[in-house]
């Protein structure tokens, strides 16, 4: 992504902080795996988004109006020795030169700079309770500064959550942003369709996984967006399986939910398709209720309309379905008052995407749904989960899980899917794996 987003997103930020004030944002910290070993490194999701500086032990420092510059990088010095063990870093020309700093300067030295630069300022904006060691410290400056009153300093009168005005932001994708969720989206799809052709029964789930972080990484993606679900069988019954483990099966469906990164943007796809390449009778049947609430879901998915009512069209297509095929018994309107589906399908239609799989903006305002608005990007992924051990119903239905998940845009005039690549019809996935 060009720095010139990345400014553009500081000058809104900066635009709502407000002259007077300063925001503080820290970046993430390198994660030891184990002894001197680190998991691979992700950068901070907010931030990322304000910097593109994709580095462990910085913080960016946002001061609307401060005539010496209002992005200021506190970051590791350039080290030759780090260089040759570990790779180039940015050092302080680089914050400058590449990323955009207004000014850099050595983490090491945030001590005595800081106190500073946040002296006479009304309001301290930054992730309140996210890094306890930032708590800490700015709890230490400012006391620092109040024991400096009769001087004429004056210490900040509040203490501002950032992301309420970040996550705000994040909510509405930028064209840039779209650009890379389609590729994601649609590197994961072709991941997904080289796992329908490459199943067969006698394969393990972890056998599967490997194709679809195979095409990732062929495909230059080198980051799942999430620890990817195989789930044969019973399997799917459990919402976020990740052993990958289990032998496929004859007769077992195959649940997989898995989506790659591309340069910090997620994409999330669930399919659900039969190992042995064609769906049984209840098999069939319990799909295509899933396929019928998702359609219902989708259609409720435009401008103007609130978030609550994608969700409210799925439970209601499942709940008449699964009275149809008697796994439910009443009248479908007490049934949803009650929640007799949440049996079968516990969790909500789908979840906001962008940077984080689950993705931040806040879902209610004011205690009412969201209304949707172009630029939002969420998922749409309704299911049915029949426990093993489910005596209430017929045997033919019980260890059947199934899910169907799809990536969405809001347009100005509906929808658009960015995951369509992947078949998802009964007649669409039986004659991909046939010919496979």
């Amino acid at each position: 992504m060009k720095q010139a987003e990345f400014k553009k997103r500081r000058k809104r930020l900066m635009q709502q902080i407000g002259k007077g004030n300063i925001g503080l944002i820290p970046s993430a910290s390198a994660q030891t795996r184990n002894r001197d070993v680190h998991y691979p490194f992700r950068q901070d999701s907010d931030f990322y988004y304000l910097t593109g500086f994709n580095e462990p032990d910085a913080l960016a420092v946002f001061i609307p109006g401060r005539q010496q510059g209002q992005y200021l990088l506190f970051c590791r010095e350039y080290d030759e020795k780090k260089a040759l063990w570990e790779g180039a870093h940015a050092g302080l020309i680089g914050a400058t030169t590449d990323y955009g700093a207004d000014d850099a300067f050595p983490i090491d030295d945030i001590d005595e700079i800081l106190p500073g630069l946040i002296e006479n300022k009304e309001k301290v904006y930054y992730p309140m309770g996210r890094d306890s060691d930032l708590d800490h410290r700015l709890l230490e400056w400012v006391h620092h500064l109040r024991n400096q009153s009769r001087a004429g300093v004056n210490a900040p009168l509040e203490l501002v959550s950032l992301e309420h005005i970040l996550h705000e932001m994040r909510l509405f994708k930028s064209e840039a942003e779209i650009k890379l969720m389609r590729k994601a989206a649609e590197i994961s799809a072709d991941a997904h369709v080289k796992a329908m052709q490459k199943c067969r029964a006698g394969l393990y789930e972890y056998q599967i996984e490997s194709e679809i972080i195979y095409h990732f990484l062929q495909q230059g993606l080198r980051a799942v967006a999430y620890p990817s679900i195989v789930a044969a069988g019973k399997n799917a019954c459990v919402l976020h399986y990740t052993e990958n483990t289990s032998k496929l099966a004859d007769g077992d469906l195959l649940l997989i939910d898995a989506g790659a990164e591309c340069d910090h943007y997620a994409a999330d796809i669930t399919r659900t398709f039969p190992v042995s390449g064609r769906f049984s009778e209840p098999q069939k049947l319990l799909y295509q209720l899933v396929l019928d609430a998702q359609a219902a879901a989708l259609a409720e998915i435009k401008p103007g309309n609130p978030w609550n009512q994608a969700h409210e069209a799925s439970v209601k297509t499942l709940t008449k379905g699964l009275v149809k095929l008697g796994l439910l018994k009443g009248r479908v309107a007490k049934l949803i008052k009650d929640e007799a589906y949440k049996k079968f399908y516990m969790h909500r239609i789908g979840h906001w995407l962008g940077m984080d799989v689950h993705d931040v903006g806040d879902y209610k305002v004011k205690d009412e749904w969201r209304i949707l608005e172009p630029g939002m990007v969420l998922t749409i992924e309704p299911g049915l989960y029949i426990p093993k051990d489910c005596e209430q119903v017929d045997e033919q239905w019980r260890g059947i899980g199934i899910r169907i998940e799809d990536d969405v845009l809001v347009t100005q005039d509906g929808y658009d899917i960015l995951t369509v690549n992947v078949p998802k019809s009964i007649e669409a996935i039986e004659a991909l794996m046939q010919a496979a």
